[in-house]
């Protein structure tokens, strides 16, 4: 079987490889993804799809910013909203300890010089929330955060990418990648691909295919649980969190609720499995009727898990390889990546077709990862 040439090989068809595909396409070059089973079939397709900058960790938070004003106008990027609504996302504390804690989190925030968070009393959480449990004291407000359709976006940023003329490859996995001249070949179970660029966003096994080129990146593994339950009326437009408890609560647009908040199942990465565990659900199902006793009695009719990838310090690894030149990495989202998706792949093309990025990768460079596992001793001078 002949090899076959392009200008970059996206592995991994979940968002992060749509998105990267997309706008480099829209930029000139011809972009293949090849996707071990169908577009979106692990994190994407499990994803709650919440669409957040309240309480990011400091060292994603102006990315995530970028990325917010992206879905506000993600129409021009994908021609459809993604089910995207601006509801605002909101941390309720319980307790005054609670509270004092997201005070002090939006005091920081404003010495910094960051406005998306506020501190809203009982009153307006109330007026926002209101069968909500007279015991919540206060909450931190993200106004512009919000959720969307998860598979409303998988399609749209499917269709966009095959409309600029991105060739997606299923059921086609990447099994290695070596140098060939200046470019790198990869060998899959349908023949060769040829590509002076490789981007590798394989979720769970971005891990895998980044030992292919020599870079030890450690990585665990995420198996997010979340349950859906029968449709009821609407009651719920923010997207609802408790302050220090695992808790994600929102009301789709079909009535049904979506409750997560990051209880884990069981992953195996080689099975490609991931297990439910429903005394661990329990957990969410008790914090969920803590907030909102009206849904007490309610039926739960279906739960799921997803496998994602995790870091040692929940930080994705955005950027070049540290070790193999035209190679380029966004994986380990930790559970946070789905509102990213439209930056992240902006950042990636700026690298690929210029070269560097004046996007704020610059925390999320994978050497963080590796002193001390053979990695360079600093990072390329494009990974800003």
């Amino acid at each position: 079987m002949s090899t076959r040439t392009c200008d970059v090989i996206v592995i991994g068809g979940g968002l992060h490889g749509l998105s990267a595909a997309l706008q480099m396409a829209r930029q000139g070059k011809r972009v293949v993804v090849i996707e071990r089973h169908w577009v979106g079939r692990h994190a994407s397709g499990a994803t709650a799809a919440g669409v957040r900058t309240l309480n990011r960790d400091l060292g994603e938070l102006d990315l995530s910013l970028e990325a917010m004003d992206m879905w506000h106008d993600m129409a021009s990027l994908v021609g459809d909203d993604c089910g995207f609504h601006a509801n605002g996302q909101i941390c309720v504390a319980e307790t005054p300890a609670a509270l004092a804690a997201l005070q002090t989190r939006v005091d920081g925030l404003r010495a910094s010089g960051y406005t998306h968070e506020e501190l809203i009393g009982p009153d307006e959480l109330r007026q926002l929330l209101p069968e909500l449990s007279h015991h919540c004291l206060g909450a931190s407000i993200a106004r512009r955060d919000g959720a969307a359709d998860p598979h409303r976006a998988l399609r749209a940023f499917r269709h966009s990418a095959e409309a600029a003329g991105v060739a997606i490859i299923e059921h086609c996995g990447v099994t290695g990648l070596a140098r060939a001249g200046q470019d790198w070949r990869a060998q899959t179970d349908a023949g060769d691909w040829t590509a002076p660029y490789v981007v590798n966003t394989a979720g769970a096994w971005s891990a895998r295919v980044a030992a292919m080129v020599g870079d030890d990146i450690p990585l665990a593994t995420k198996s997010s649980m979340m349950m859906v339950s029968e449709r009821l009326r609407p009651f719920i437009k923010p997207v609802v969190a408790i302050m220090g408890r695992s808790l994600s609560f929102k009301q789709s647009d079909q009535g049904t609720l979506v409750i997560g908040g990051g209880l884990q199942g069981i992953p195996d990465l080689d099975r490609e499995t991931s297990t439910a565990r429903m005394q661990v659900l329990a957990k969410g199902a008790h914090a969920a009727t803590d907030l909102f006793p009206a849904v007490r009695d309610i039926r739960i009719v279906r739960v799921w898990a997803g496998l994602e990838a995790k870091t040692a310090d929940m930080l994705p690894i955005v950027g070049p390889s540290p070790n193999a030149p035209g190679v380029f990495h966004a994986f380990g989202f930790s559970g946070h990546g789905f509102e990213l998706v439209p930056v992240v792949g902006a950042a990636l093309t700026d690298l690929v077709v210029h070269g560097k990025t004046d996007r704020a990768i610059g925390n999320l460079q994978a050497q963080r990862l590796m002193r001390g596992k053979g990695a360079a001793p600093s990072a390329p001078e494009h990974a800003s």
